[in-house]
């Protein structure tokens, strides 16, 4: 018979960013809280974290209930899961030492259960992952009860049962994890650049502001437009790196995007473009309207699907599950053959900061695909990569994120369709 529950989470801001863990263990018969630990463990990955976690929570309950306690595991971690049930192989070298350090404390106890959760059964653990984030990101160290004390060496060691009551206190906001990721809904929003207001500005003579800030620093416009539809997206499957081209729809939503931005406000600049044909025939498209050139950014091409490329969500899930649950919950995994997310940030982020160096105070039409248009955004928003799973963007849709001179980066408008009404 279960005598105890263990529910632990561990997340982080960025993956690898700022990350922390929360384990609280409860009494299974009534569900009381006997103990909570949590704790800031510096930059490193979701997985590490989770990790983190569970050994936390075991050793609490070796703490409570001594060798031999029969425990139920529940996490809302698919891998952790599945790896410590022996269902999945531990693929990733960084995660066999604290697979290990688990099953080491595994073997003390009686396990009777390892059951993965929904997220939102696993609040409590998430709460106190994000509490000890939180303390950290203001020089302090979590303790139970919701509270936090300045760092000092006399702070509790990793894992240590922290308090025997359960923490009080707003609960911090979560860090989230996968959603459907087909797009379906709509939004629009009025898209306006800075950098065309500036230059507006400096050839009057007027001085602008708005009292947030000195009107003298400079921002970079990123216009950020999506393809057109193809034969792909109306099919709705996987198109990454396949080159497919736009459809006459798509030739028409290009069009239209195309005479919005050849209109005032929009005084472009720059038209950048992934080198995937239907970015490039969107990119054309608008070119042929405002007599701009257009320059080829590799990096901004969509990411690699691998194996899954052509196949539609449900294809990939009949014939990958354990891949497509990896992926679905880890933005550092990657598809069969293909890019993770996590590869993919890294050389958008690089396009970015090449654009927003070499053509500051400027506006930036950058004519790319889901996935790199939202880790940009991610990244304005400093959101962690699970963000991207949390946006939905229209074929031929418009964002825009301004950059500051001085390091900030405000988004403006997301998933703006008003030219295709």
């Amino acid at each position: 018979m279960t005598t105890y529950v263990i529910e632990a989470d561990g997340g982080s801001r960025g993956n690898p960013g700022p990350a922390g863990y929360g384990a609280v263990v409860k009494d299974a018969s009534d569900g009381q809280v006997l103990a909570e630990a949590a704790e800031a463990i510096g930059v490193t990955t979701n997985n590490v974290a989770e990790y983190r976690g569970l050994i936390a929570g075991l050793r609490a309950t070796l703490d409570v209930a001594g060798e031999g306690a029969q425990v139920a595991v529940r996490m809302d971690s698919k891998l952790v899961i599945e790896q410590m049930a022996g269902r999945w192989k531990i693929k990733n070298e960084g995660l066999r030492p604290l697979a290990a350090e688990a099953g080491s404390l595994v073997r003390r106890l009686r396990v009777t259960e390892w059951t993965w959760i929904p997220r939102e059964r696993n609040k409590h653990a998430d709460r106190l992952a994000n509490e000890a984030m939180d303390a950290a990101a203001q020089g302090l160290t979590w303790t139970a009860g919701g509270s936090s004390k300045e760092t000092a060496a006399s702070a509790p060691p990793e894992g240590r049962v922290r308090g025997a009551a359960a923490a009080t206190g707003p609960a911090a906001p979560s860090v989230p994890r996968q959603t459907d990721l087909l797009d379906a809904g709509e939004l629009s929003a009025p898209t306006a650049s800075v950098a065309t207001a500036q230059q507006t500005a400096q050839r009057t003579g007027e001085r602008t502001g708005t009292g947030w800030a000195p009107p003298t620093r400079v921002a970079t416009s990123l216009l950020l437009l999506r393809h057109g539809e193809t034969e792909l997206s109306v099919q709705r499957r996987f198109s990454g790196l396949g080159d497919a081209e736009l459809t006459a729809n798509g030739l028409a939503q290009a069009s239209a995007a195309a005479a919005r931005l050849a209109r005032e406000p929009y005084r472009l600049d720059v038209i950048v473009t992934s080198p995937l044909t239907r970015a490039r025939q969107t990119a054309d498209a608008v070119a042929q309207q405002t007599g701009l050139d257009v320059e080829v950014c590799d990096d901004l091409r969509e990411a690699d699907f691998g194996a899954w490329e052509g196949h539609t969500f449900t294809e990939v899930q009949r014939r990958w599950p354990d891949e497509l649950a990896a992926w679905l919950s880890d933005p550092a995994v990657a598809p069969p053959g293909g890019e993770s997310f996590a590869e993919a940030s890294r050389r958008v982020q690089a396009a970015r900061e090449h654009l927003a160096e070499r053509y500051e105070g400027r506006t930036v039409l950058a004519v790319s695909h889901v996935t790199p248009i939202k880790l940009l955004l991610q990244d304005a928003l400093t959101a962690p990569l699970q963000a991207l799973y949390r946006m939905h963007l229209d074929l031929a849709c418009l964002s825009l994120i301004e950059y500051y001179a001085d390091g900030p980066a405000v988004v403006k408008t997301f998933n703006d369709t008003a030219h295709l009404r």
